[in-house]
C-alpha cells in the first residue's frame, strides 16, 4: 500500500468536533473552526464564519486555546463549509558542522 494512502487509513474521526482555530501565518487574522477528522496527513475542519478574502495558501491549525499545539497547514479543497488541509511537514535540517 502506498504511504499517502496507509496514512489516510489512520484517520480519526470525532464523534463530537473539537473547537480549534486557523490562524494566518503573519498572526493577523484567525478564525474559529471545528476539527471533524485528523490523520498523519491533514484534517477535515467545519468553518464557523466566512474564510473570504483570507490567504489560505499556508497558516496554522491551532489545536489549543494557549496556541503552544499547532500545525502549518495548507488548503486541499472547500466543499460548502468544510475545508481539507495538508499538514506541511519542515525539511530535516542538517546539523551545523563543527570548527576545527
Amino acid at each position: 500500500m502506498p504511504k499517502d494512502k496507509e496514512q489516510e487509513g489512520r484517520r480519526v474521526t470525532f464523534e463530537h468536533s473539537l473547537p480549534v482555530q486557523l490562524m494566518g501565518i503573519d498572526g493577523t487574522w484567525r478564525r474559529s473552526c471545528k476539527l471533524k477528522d485528523v490523520s498523519d496527513a491533514g484534517a477535515t475542519l467545519q468553518i464557523e464564519t466566512s474564510i473570504e478574502g483570507l490567504s489560505l495558501i499556508e497558516f496554522f491549525l491551532v489545536l489549543s486555546s494557549t496556541g503552544l499545539a499547532y500545525r502549518r497547514c495548507q488548503l486541499d479543497g472547500v466543499n460548502g463549509d468544510e475545508l481539507r488541509v495538508s499538514f506541511i511537514r519542515q525539511k530535516n535540517k542538517k546539523a551545523p558542522k563543527a570548527s576545527s
